[in-house]
């Protein structure tokens, strides 16, 4: 028996019983295929709930880091796009779930508006994996991954799947087997897939709920199936897998709120986000009210203009961030109102150096060293990693490939 089947063995005897993916050869080959996986919200602790046999045999037999720290904001489309361009959000124009662009006035991005989503002058501020790959020659195909959606520089995945939230996990991977059924020459070698329910059970339920626990189960019960998938095609042992999350999860409730309402009157300003940060601008005539309210101690969020935020958090020079950005205290949230404001049990978007927002972060596959706990790093440092992996040379980015050097088998 060899290492990692030892390992997922080991780790379905502590939890329950879960079909086995047969093991990586003793002498695996170089990678011939790549696949990024994320688990949005897949908090970095979770990985030690003991829900997830099959990724921490993963874990354990490949390379998992402590921490891998989000972007700012901590959100889901920023850091997804972070991941594949290599760009802080500042530099790569998604700068938020929901924004403004104001050389497109009255046009809101947000996520439930696929007609503006897919519009690719929201994307086209940095160049995706996927794109630069097609370019230089090698296949790709995404099941699902924020701005896919898009011909972003006139360029799309080979393959790829409009975004379809009642799509399920299994669905998912059966779709990217599909893709890799084929002769090799007509086969992707960058592969992205996407899972999302750990993110939304943990804002329905709050990171320690069952709901989440169940979450995690369904999507490790999916990620054993695409590796049952890969060793029956014969395809694990050259395989490179990278799973990732986009941020973690902190636990809210109605007690933590702050509303903008109760600091200037609701005319005054117009709230473009909210939630763990808030976007703010003045409406015309009300600059210095805004201003005032703004700019002033708060027992439970701190705000900034723009050119004020924190260097550290490397954001607010991009024409779409808001004149104003407010960063809640963890676990507290921003409304714009107290007038029905749902808040969630759960809630992300924090200031990425909080261990509550720490994302995961596991690697294996023949190009990465065996038991490796890799230290926390940016995860600007993703994009260098992959482009190593797949052999493109990549676009001018944030990240550093050394920072991950020690994880890597050669």
């Amino acid at each position: 028996m060899t290492r990692l089947l030892r390992y997922l063995a080991l780790a379905a005897s502590l939890v329950f019983a879960v079909a086995a993916p047969p093991a990586l050869a003793q002498a695996p080959r170089p990678a011939s295929l790549t696949i990024l996986v994320s688990i949005d919200g897949f908090r970095a602790d979770y990985l030690l709930r003991g829900k997830t046999p099959a990724l921490a045999a993963m874990a354990a037999d490949g390379v998992r880091a402590t921490a891998m720290r989000p972007s700012f904001p901590s959100i889901t489309f920023p850091n997804h796009y972070t991941l594949v361009t290599g760009l802080r959000p500042d530099q790569h124009g998604i700068v938020d779930n929901t924004m403004e662009d104001p050389a497109r006035p009255g046009v809101v991005f947000r996520l439930n508006r696929p007609d503006v989503v897919h519009d690719p002058i929201w994307w086209d501020q940095a160049e995706p994996l996927w794109v630069t790959a097609e370019k230089q020659g090698v296949r790709t195909a995404t099941m699902f991954w924020p701005g896919s959606d898009a011909p972003i520089r006139g360029v799309q995945p080979h393959d790829w799947r409009l975004f379809d939230k009642n799509v399920s996990s299994v669905d998912r991977v059966d779709q990217v087997l599909t893709w890799l059924d084929r002769r090799p020459p007509e086969r992707p070698r960058f592969v992205t897939l996407y899972f999302n329910a750990v993110d939304s059970a943990g804002h329905s339920g709050g990171p320690d709920s069952d709901l989440v626990d169940k979450a995690l189960v369904d999507t490790d019960a999916a990620l054993g199936m695409l590796l049952r998938g890969l060793q029956t095609r014969g395809l694990l042992e050259t395989t490179d897998l990278v799973i990732v999350a986009d941020h973690g999860m902190a636990a809210t409730s109605h007690e933590r709120e702050a509303y903008l309402a109760d600091l200037m009157p609701a005319a005054d300003f117009h709230a473009v986000s909210l939630g763990a940060m808030a976007g703010v601008r003045a409406e015309p005539g009300h600059e210095d009210e805004v201003a005032q309210a703004l700019l002033k101690p708060h027992d439970h969020m701190t705000c900034w203009r723009k050119a004020d935020v924190p260097e550290r958090l490397h954001y607010g020079h991009n024409p779409r961030v808001p004149p104003y950005v407010c960063l809640a205290e963890i676990g507290w949230v921003i409304g714009a109102t107290n007038n029905g404001y749902a808040t969630p049990k759960g809630e992300h978007g924090y200031d990425p150096s909080d261990p509550q927002m720490a994302a995961l972060f596991v690697a294996h596959g023949p190009s990465f060293r065996h038991g490796v706990v890799q230290p926390a790093f940016d995860n600007v440092d993703v994009y260098p990693l992959l482009a190593a992996l797949i052999g493109v040379k990549p676009e001018q980015n944030d990240g550093h490939l050394a920072d991950l050097a020690g994880a890597l088998a050669k």
